[in-house]
């Protein structure tokens, strides 16, 4: 009987996927253990490892939560994952868009199929529109400005998410992630021109040319929290890009620090 396995990595949304899926495979990469028991294999050993999954008859794979590079030990590679050894690594030295492709590449070439979280729970991705709140005509603007930022910046393989306040970027996303970007942008809060204009928004996108079956963007009810702590008007997103975890939650979240959630069309 075919199944279907989860590499799953840390955070919400492992489990949320593995909880819709009938008795799959669970496995993470070791040194990224999730918040759900999973079976770790090293990336030093993938050949191996992607001939287990096929003997136990699984056909498709889905990536679910993060994971950060991991450190290779150039002594543990057996001999058939060894001769992948130029490939992963230049994969790896060439940005993490690259990186990723190139893992889905060699998953796929083995004869797994790798599905996008979409396709398990597509209710996770919100479609357009307004979940709660409202925009003013200025956060539209912030908002707009910030889609323009992350489409530039894109082709650079930095994050996936930036803070705009009154047409001013105050916080690019990088390596430290989301909580990092949003804390920097709630210590420099000042820099707004006008202390009574608009507060900002956090915005949200995948990367221009990503491969959309793996590191989609996640927002939460944390990342409301965060926002709210930062002192921002509101989050939005790319709508269909985007992953929403615990929707109700973060829209109570949002409702009660009087944040807006917005669902952008990709175009605006």
């Amino acid at each position: 009987m075919s199944r279907i396995a989860v590499i799953a990595g840390q955070g919400r949304l492992a489990p949320a996927v593995v909880a819709a899926l009938e008795d799959p495979q669970v496995h993470a990469l070791e040194g990224f253990a999730p918040d759900i028991p999973a079976t770790p294999f090293r990336l030093e050993r993938l050949v191996p490892f992607l001939d287990h999954l096929l003997d136990s008859g699984v056909t498709r794979v889905v990536f679910a939560g993060a994971v950060r590079r991991p450190r290779l030990d150039p002594e543990a590679f057996d001999p058939r994952t060894a001769q992948l050894v130029p490939r992963i690594l230049a994969a790896m030295q060439s940005g993490d868009d690259t990186a990723l492709r190139t893992v889905l590449d060699i998953f796929e070439e083995s004869g797994l199929s790798v599905c996008s979280v979409s396709e398990i729970l597509p209710d996770l991705v919100p479609g357009e529109g307004i979940l709660t709140g409202t925009t003013s005509e200025a956060d539209r603007r912030d908002a707009a400005r910030a889609a323009a930022i992350l489409r530039a910046t894109g082709p650079l393989d930095l994050g996936q998410g930036t803070v705009v306040a009154q047409g001013l970027c105050l916080a690019l996303e990088t390596l430290p992630g989301t909580a990092a970007m949003l804390d920097f942008a709630a210590r420099h809060a000042n820099l707004r021109p006008n202390p009574e204009g608009a507060r900002g928004v956090f915005y949200k996108a995948p990367k221009p040319g990503q491969d959309r079956r793996i590191d989609l963007p996640t927002l939460g009810p944390d990342s409301v929290t965060q926002a709210a702590a930062a002192g921002l008007a509101g989050i939005a997103w790319e709508a269909g890009g985007v992953i929403l975890l615990d929707r109700d939650e973060a829209v109570a979240r949002a409702d009660a620090a009087g944040l807006f959630l917005w669902s952008m069309p990709p175009d605006a």
